[in-house]
């Protein structure tokens, strides 16, 4: 069958944003427009950076022209420089259009050492076609306010185009994008207190960085003022990212989200967080650090002298590192994948040393279908760093395990998670107050003893809750969701074999340097999936 694509000037719709339009309709329009660049050359990746770039300088005009009342301190200084700024965009058509966006990539890249810098460094104009960027910056991004009416500037049409570009699995992207509904509970559970220090040793683009920040501005707004909010905009949020390219989208979602400043220095460090001990702690972390097949090709880390163990298991050292990241009193939210909690050996070890060293106090199970990899299975974890214990006693009493997972059926189109399904969880978690003894049982959440805990074999922490409801007489799921579990299942299980085989090729080609028989080219293919998240 064939089919035609519209010619490029062609008719622009109404330009006018209607009052009910949606933050998505707008992130539709946009994505849609993907399918014309395709046809000019432009790839749906080079497409998704462009407009990054651009959307970065219409929203920070945007932010620059807000209303006073949304300005909680002292006036605020342009992200974008005067001359390289969105209306310096629309100003112009054709080639002065297209030499005139490349001015502008260029001349932000070398502010180094700074935020706006960090952002530019190295950008190209990937759209040389002047109709084609013409009509993106004139059409399809200007005549839209990209902002809540009447609100202060909130990004979600930016954190919605990242969101798509993280559905494209295509293009490799976001495989294990956390959901913002999980997010947003995540940070209503650990509540996050002004003055503390926060943050992601594994940020993507920022997801958490930004809720937990949202999070402060709208519990404490009425003393955002002085040195507080200077305090929370220039260092309290800070994050750690392997990418680079990842690094810089954060980099400009933290910025138009106000953490931060463009000349301010760059509040995400570009390092591979595993690699040595910490130079900094912190009283919150919360993170979803990288999971899936490439943790079988892992390394031991073996100069990471602070950790309990060694193993090449990439989510297990993330939780030791996570604990040395930790202040004394600190608290972490880490979302991990089922292995962590009863794998063998060194997995075994390194949960009984956090049962003793931490109060590992509550575990949410988590369903499968929220994540754009189709199959995970995996959960949330809290933990509080504890100060030794009198005689060395254990820092856990009791593991609160709440059951999201059992007879819940979840998918990304039909049935999407919202924050008000996990609404029971939230009020669940903090139903004991500060005191987790005191928290109050129900049918999906119950206590576990440490010694209870400690006794199992390998200390498995793989706990339910409820039994499923598919074992007794419940009608069954409607047949679309038991074939995609059934797809689900085939693909987790095939990604797994993958990895095994990868593994085994890696060991054979270093077993045999030197003897030109072996090449070791399954580094190359190590987990691309563990670079590109929105955490």
């Amino acid at each position: 069958m064939s089919t035609t694509t519209a010619p490029m000037n062609t008719a622009a719709p109404d330009l006018r944003r209607s009052a009910g339009e949606s933050t998505s309709t707008l992130v539709n329009r946009l994505w849609s427009y993907c399918e014309l660049l395709r046809h000019s050359g432009v790839s749906t990746l080079d497409y998704v950076e462009q407009l990054t770039y651009l959307l970065f300088l219409k929203m920070a005009d945007e932010r620059a022209n807000r209303p006073a009342r949304f300005r909680r301190n002292a006036p605020e200084e342009p992200l974008i420089p005067q001359g390289l700024d969105w209306p310096s965009l629309t100003s112009r058509s054709a080639e002065d259009l297209v030499e005139h966006y490349e001015h502008i990539l260029r001349e932000l890249g070398r502010k180094g050492g700074t935020m706006l810098g960090e952002v530019f460094t190295k950008a190209q104009n990937k759209i040389h076609e002047p109709a084609v960027l013409d009509r993106l910056v004139k059409d399809l991004i200007d005549p839209y306010t990209w902002t809540h009416e009447k609100q202060d500037l909130k990004g979600d049409a930016y954190e919605g185009l990242l969101q798509r570009g993280a559905e494209d699995r295509k293009t490799g992207a976001g495989q294990y994008f956390t959901p913002r509904p999980l997010i947003d509970a995540m940070v209503d559970c650990v509540q996050p207190r002004l003055g503390e220090t926060i943050t992601d040793p594994a940020c993507g683009t920022g997801g958490f960085l930004i809720a937990a920040h949202a999070n402060i501005v709208e519990r404490y707004e009425d003393k955002l003022y002085g040195d507080e909010a200077r305090k929370l905009q220039t260092g309290a949020i800070t994050g750690y990212e392997l990418v680079r390219e990842t690094a810089r989208l954060a980099l400009m979602n933290m910025l138009l989200h106000g953490i931060g400043t463009s000349e301010a220095r760059p509040l995400i460090t570009v390092q591979d967080s595993l690699a040595k001990p910490p130079q900094k702690f912190y009283d919150i972390v919360l993170a979803n650090p990288p999971f899936g097949v490439g943790s079988v090709t892992g390394e031991a880390y073996t100069a990471r002298k602070d950790f309990w163990t060694q193993t090449t298991n990439k989510q297990l050292n993330f939780v030791q590192h996570i604990y040395t990241l930790l202040k004394t009193n600190g608290r972490a939210a880490l979302v991990l994948p089922d292995n962590v909690l009863f794998e063998g050996g060194a997995g075994a070890e390194i949960r009984r040393r956090l049962l003793d060293l931490t109060n590992v106090h509550t575990l949410l199970r988590l369903p499968t279908g929220i994540f754009y990899a189709n199959g995970v299975k995996a959960n949330v974890l809290f933990f509080d760093k504890c100060a030794p214990r009198p005689g060395g006693k254990p820092a856990t009493k009791q593991l609160w395990v709440y059951d999201f997972r059992t007879d819940q059926r979840f998918t990304l189109k039909q049935r999407a998670l919202r924050r008000g399904h996990l609404d029971e969880f939230v009020a669940a978690y903090h139903s004991g107050g500060t005191d987790y003894s005191a928290r109050k049982p129900s049918e999906r959440f119950r206590p576990y003893a440490y010694d209870e805990l400690i006794a199992r074999d390998k200390v498995n922490l793989d706990l339910t809750v409820l039994q499923s409801a598919s074992a007794s007489s419940a009608p069954l799921a409607p047949p679309d969701v038991i074939a995609q579990e059934i797809v689900d299942g085939l693909e987790t299980a095939l990604a797994e074999f993958t990895a095994v085989a990868q593994a085994l090729k890696k060991a054979a080609g270093i077993q045999t340097t030197g003897s030109g028989l072996a090449t070791n080219d399954s580094e190359s293919n190590v987990s691309t999936e563990e670079t590109d998240q929105e955490r």
